[in-house]
């Protein structure tokens, strides 16, 4: 007797192939056959006008802490999605040291917009291998996940206080010998991160910005002995030089492993700089590497604010006061003189042109307040308030922010929403040097809301726009991103393959509004919304969500490389 019988659906398998009529049956885990199916099942799930495609896959997420007090890893599941990755930009939070687990904390809070008190009172901190850190999640995951190791957490546990310098020769080979042990006890590969947006809990450059390219190729190197890992990288924000290609190479050949960089950002604003990155493909590619862009799902909006004070502090002079306590920083950001000083460092050419939206105050929307002071500004550019105040757009900008408690929620105009960015995000979606994701679900909780990614692409991209056709669409997060990955058997729907399955309404699947909901640990807010369309997502042969409630099953499992993943086929030189 089967477990499962889907019946009546049209399936789109995730190869791109039109969809078609017809059943699936799953038992013990896996798809026993798809097409006219007559077996009698313990449960029949009737998919009559609704479509039947894989479970959509993440490749990039920092679910590392939310996974101890949210196992069902919300609200990726909801959205369709059955496997994740997670440890990306170098941010792990194993292996771990004593000494290391509040430094790493507040990094977490600082760079990945994580609350602070729901890291404390959320996270039990008391791994030490990379092993042990999956051993404590073994069986509680509604949804398969796997971790790559972080260089900062490397260094860190490494080099102590002494991670913001350069590593001396014996320290490199200390950090072979821990990545070594991580990658053998499960890491899926091996991430690390050069962006100047990320910075430390206190205001400082993140670890891994201060090692050398001698550095990052040696430890890519350790890959080429693990079966089934992957390099994750940020080489910088904005255009690259040859040095950033040349580094994504060297790395991509030392561990014999593909990369995949974060994050290309697609608008008609943007066309000569992601056009430019996307050479960095080609250019490994002709040295016998493997590097894909990793590309976001919609136009990216952020909500700045000077309580987390995320991507604010990589204007010039502006770290070492968003890392001051809170009553310091808001009489600092009350000071005139200081004021004039970040001003103007928000002005400096310095600035990488994909980050000088963020010191844009004039263009800036205000989104949200939290004084009777201000309520009337919400949904007005700080332009407009500024005029009626007879003040500088800076100005107004820290006023209302002090007069909020630096809460105040700021929309820089990033762009891309026009139809001729749409049109431009379709054609690099489709472009085989490029991954759909970037969801950072789990991260800026209170900033992003790029978490619903797959519910994006298939209403605004699909059905919306038709930029992609369903088929095409499907392919992009579940087929393409998993043989990528080397995820064995999921992606597909085929006999024998892990039943990782999503149904849903082609007509009506989306994402809700965005809202604040209050469940992280601390009772802090992180930017939600629920999923629509979906009527089931299942997992290893489980139904965990059924029409957006939660069925209580955790059927997912904590992947380790080599046994839940394999090295894909790549390019003669990486064999």
């Amino acid at each position: 007797m089967l477990d499962y019988l889907i019946k009546g659906g049209t399936i789109v398998d995730g190869t791109g192939t039109p969809g078609y009529p017809g059943d699936i049956a799953v038992k013990d885990g896996r798809i026993i056959s798809v097409g006219d199916v007559n077996a009698v099942a313990k449960e029949t799930i009737d998919a009559s006008g609704k479509i039947v495609s894989p479970g959509f896959i993440d490749c990039h997420t920092h679910y590392d802490a939310q996974v101890f007090w949210d196992p069902a890893i919300s609200p990726s599941s909801y959205h369709g999605v059955t496997s994740v990755f997670a440890g990306n930009c170098g941010f792990s939070v194993a292996p771990l040291v004593p000494e290391a687990g509040d430094y790493l904390m507040r990094l977490l809070a600082k760079v990945e917009g994580m609350p602070l008190k729901s890291l404390q009172q959320g996270v039990p901190w008391n791994w030490t291998s990379f092993g042990s850190y999956l051993e404590c999640l073994d069986d509680k995951m509604a949804i398969n996940i796997g971790f790559l190791v972080g260089h900062s957490a490397l260094r860190r546990v490494v080099m102590g206080e002494d991670s913001d310098k350069k590593a001396t020769p014996q320290q490199i080979d200390d950090m072979k010998t821990l990545l070594r042990t991580s990658l053998a006890e499960g890491g899926m590969g091996f991430s690390s991160s050069q962006s100047p947006t990320h910075n430390d809990g206190s205001g400082d450059p993140v670890p891994s910005r201060a090692a050398s390219n001698e550095e990052l190729v040696e430890l890519s190197a350790c890959l080429k002995d693990y079966p089934g890992t992957l390099l994750e990288f940020i080489p910088t924000v904005g255009p690259f030089d040859d040095k950033h290609m040349q580094l994504m190479t060297d790395m991509s050949l030392a561990a014999q492993r593909s990369l995949n960089w974060n994050v290309l950002i697609v608008n008609r604003g943007s066309k000569e700089i992601y056009q430019q990155q996307l050479t960095a493909c080609d250019y490994a590619a002709e040295r016998g590497a493997e590097v894909k862009a990793l590309t976001f799902a919609q136009p990216v909006t952020l909500r700045l604010n000077l309580w987390s004070g995320f991507g604010l502090d990589s204007l010039p002079g502006w770290a070492p006061i968003l890392a001051l306590p809170m009553d310091e920083r808001k009489k600092a950001f009350s000071d005139p003189a200081t004021r004039e000083r970040l001003i103007e460092g928000a002005a400096s050419p310095d600035i990488p042109v994909m980050l000088r939206a963020m010191g844009n105050f004039a263009r800036m929307t205000i989104e949200e307040t939290f004084s009777s002071k201000n309520a009337a500004y919400e949904g007005r550019t700080v332009a407009e308030v500024a005029a009626e105040l007879g003040i500088s757009p800076g100005e107004a900008f820290f006023d209302i922010a002090v007069a909020d408690d630096l809460k105040t929620t700021f929309l820089p105009k990033l762009g891309g929403h026009d139809d001729e960015s749409w049109q431009l995000r379709g054609e690099v979606w489709k472009d085989p040097r490029t991954l759909v994701g970037a969801s950072d679900a789990g991260a800026h909780l209170d900033m992003i809301d790029t978490f619903a990614f797959s519910t994006t692409l298939l209403s605004e991209g699909v059905r919306q726009r038709q930029l992609l056709t369903l088929e095409e669409a499907i392919y992009e997060i579940t087929e393409k991103p998993a043989r990528f990955l080397g995820l064995r058997e999921r992606g597909r729907l085929s006999p024998g393959w892990f039943a990782d399955i999503t149904i849903f309404d082609e007509a009506s699947v989306g994402k809700g509004p965005i809202h604040t909901r209050y469940d992280l640990p601390g009772e802090a807010g992180r930017l939600y919304c629920e999923a629509e369309g979906i009527s089931h997502v299942m997992v290893n042969g489980e139904v965990i969500v059924h029409n957006n409630e939660l069925t209580g099953k955790r059927p997912g499992i904590v992947m380790r490389s080599g046994r839940d993943t394999e090295t894909p086929a790549r390019p003669a030189a990486l064999s």
